[in-house]
């Protein structure tokens, strides 16, 4: 027991009492706290906190700050005039009230636990784009020959006899074996450091081109990048992300010329296994693969993948070297998120490498994706940007056949627009077999297994999407609705604590726990944790349902006829959801009739939607499956 002014805290029990009276805090607030008032007078740096608390994890900054702030409000301390907690800029924070070690005082006897939604106060969120990894032509020579010399440094590793000890990974408990890698974001070189875009390409397409190498793990995008400009030692990295091997570069462009520097490492001893630096013209940069190829092709023949994976074979034909510093200038801004201006910048680049050479099969596929999101979030008329989407995706696949990206921009069109479960179907197992190892693909066909009703297997899918990509936010939060919706709610709140670990400001997550709150028959408890979410929509059906759960109707009503009122155009099926919970099922079906003819991204969740419970004995329901070609 120690206590500090008025509060005392029991570590035995994990509870903080202020004169007697216990003080909400979460479990992992208390022990932030904890943490602080055991080193007091101690400055402890944000690194220190994390490694103590979330050991082996990677955790975003943001979840510790968010800790402090609510330790401070349990404490009613205040950061500009400190009782407790001091914050040192750039250093850190300290605890600096005097502490008393009551170790020998009996503790006060034991509240009950609180109910979770009191020990999971969490920060409220914002969206996230979930960009699909958009690939590059194999003609894009450069990236090309990095991908062979990756996996020519990887044979000559085991042929001289190295042993790869197993890394651990947060997201998978078995270990990684000799054949996983992640590929960290180049750093920018360049002397005015404005070639970012340019490095994080160069990065993202070898992401790409390895992903098609049946038998090895490559570490998406977003976990990948996680690490960017943070310096953060290799062996930690490979930990963190259940990897043997990590490829890191540097991209130095200055005028015509540019210098690549790649350096491949192994995690578990820090061995720099290999590096190389090419110079090279821009204008002859996918020359230098042809060069490659020949010096490395005698170590291909020695199998350390399987023997049936497909070997990479460059392009005959060359691209336009502006042309692909446009596309590669989209795939940044079409990273950044759902932001107006970057999404009409991406569409510009987009449309630029198009313009410079109208036979670049990524581009197509790249302004697919980007017509396709715009579409999607009400950004342009629906049927006429879908439309621009599909021949897009279409132009892509006409263009090159092998184009991954461009199956999967395709499919994007088939399930959100077109209803086309067959066709998505087809697109997404064309996507799997040219590039078997993208986590994209995989959370691609986990939500077409979703949406067809098919509650195991998307769970197994997007379980497999996150060992690829083991630190993207999204992907268990859509895996814990997935368990939520299978009726597992232990494993749900798992799911959603390691999402909000990963991005505090992430969509839906409060609006999630509180529908789970609600099937679990606790409305109170669900009310206050939709209350956290400062999504508009989300927060007003949250509310609208747990209202309802209450029995305070006219509260319940309020809040539906502001969602009416305010996201009539964009949020038709939530609002069908409301009714259907509340068990008026002609205001649901006329909802869902909308939705329906606005093509609203929801409604095909319909099949396993545990809000639409009600409706399922109505025929209006079956003939409504029918017309959405939906299995019964």
């Amino acid at each position: 027991m120690k206590s500090f002014k008025s509060f005392r805290l029991d570590t035995a029990n994990h509870f903080l009492w202020r004169d007697g009276d216990r003080v909400p805090l979460a479990p992992k607030g208390f022990d932030v706290l904890a943490y602080l008032v055991e080193h007091v007078g101690q400055v402890m740096t944000q690194d220190e906190i994390l490694e103590a608390l979330w050991p082996e994890t990677y955790v975003n900054p943001e979840v510790l700050r968010k800790y402090i702030q609510e330790i401070r409000k349990a404490l009613r301390d205040r950061p500009d005039n400190p009782e407790f907690i001091e914050t040192l800029p750039k250093r850190g924070y300290r605890f600096v009230a005097p502490v008393t070690d009551e170790s020998g005082v009996e503790p006060q006897e034991s509240a009950p636990s609180l109910p979770p939604v009191e020990q999971a106060t969490e920060a409220t969120v914002e969206a996230e784009l979930t960009p699909l990894a958009v690939e590059t032509s194999s003609a894009e020579r450069t990236l090309w020959k990095l991908a062979i010399i990756l996996v020519l440094a990887i044979v000559a590793a085991v042929a001289i006899g190295a042993y790869f000890r197993p890394a651990r990974s947060v997201a998978n408990a078995s270990s990684s074996d000799n054949t996983s890698i992640a590929v960290l974001p180049f750093a920018d070189m360049s002397p005015a450091k404005d070639q970012e875009y340019f490095s994080d390409g160069l990065a993202e397409q070898l992401i790409n081109d390895l992903a098609k190498v049946s038998g090895l793990k490559v570490v998406g995008r977003s976990s990948a990048f996680q690490f960017e400009g943070k310096n953060e030692d290799l062996r930690s990295v490979g930990r963190k992300l259940g990897v043997a091997n990590i490829l890191e570069g540097s991209v130095r462009k200055e005028g015509s010329r540019v210098r690549i520097t790649v350096a491949l490492t192994k995690v578990d001893d820090g061995f720099q296994l290999w590096t190389e630096t090419y110079d090279r013209e821009i204008n002859h940069i996918f020359a230098a693969q042809d060069e490659i190829a020949r010096a490395v092709t005698g170590a291909l023949q020695i199998k350390l993948l399987s023997p049936s994976s497909p070997e990479l074979s460059p392009s005959s034909r060359s691209i336009n070297p502006e042309a692909y510093q446009a596309y590669l200038q989209g795939q940044y801004f079409i990273a950044r998120g759902q932001d107006e201006r970057d999404l009409d910048r991406a569409l510009s680049y987009a449309d630029q490498a198009i313009k410079l050479d109208a036979n670049y099969a990524s581009a197509w596929a790249q302004r697919s994706q980007v017509l396709e999101t715009m579409a999607r979030i009400g950004r342009s008329e629906n049927a006429e940007g879908y439309r621009h989407a599909r021949e897009s995706a279409e132009k892509a696949i006409a263009l090159d056949p092998s184009l991954a990206a461009g199956y999967l921009a395709m499919a994007m069109v088939q399930m959100n627009h077109d209803w086309d479960w067959e066709g998505a179907d087809t697109s997404l197992k064309r996507a799997g077999l040219l590039e078997p190892g993208s986590a994209e693909v995989l959370r691609s066909r986990a939500y077409l297994a979703r949406e067809l009703g098919r509650v195991d297997e998307a769970i197994q899918l997007y379980q497999q999407a996150i060992g690829l990509d083991p630190l993207k936010a999204n992907f268990y939060l859509a895996l814990g609705y997935e368990l939520y919706v299978g009726t597992r709610y232990g494993e749900t709140q798992a799911m959603l604590q390691r999402a909000q670990d990963l991005n505090p400001q992430l969509s839906s997550l409060h609006l999630t726990r509180g529908q789970i709150l609600l099937s679990q028959g606790r409305p109170q408890e669900a009310l206050a944790e939709m209350a956290n979410d400062i999504g508009e929509w989300q927060k007003l059906s949250g509310e609208s349902l747990a209202y309802y759960a209450l029995g305070r109707r006219e509260e319940s009503d309020g809040a539906l006829q502001k969602l009416i009122a305010t996201h009539q155009n964009d949020c038709a099926y939530q609002i069908a959801e409301v009714y259907a919970y509340r068990g008026e099922a002609d205001k649901a079906f006329e909802w869902l009739d909308r939705a329906y003819r606005q093509r609203d991204p929801g409604t095909p969740g319909l099949k396993s939607d545990p809000l639409m419970r009600s409706l399922h004995q109505d025929r209006r329901y079956t003939e409504l499956l029918k017309k959405m070609r939906l299995p019964g």
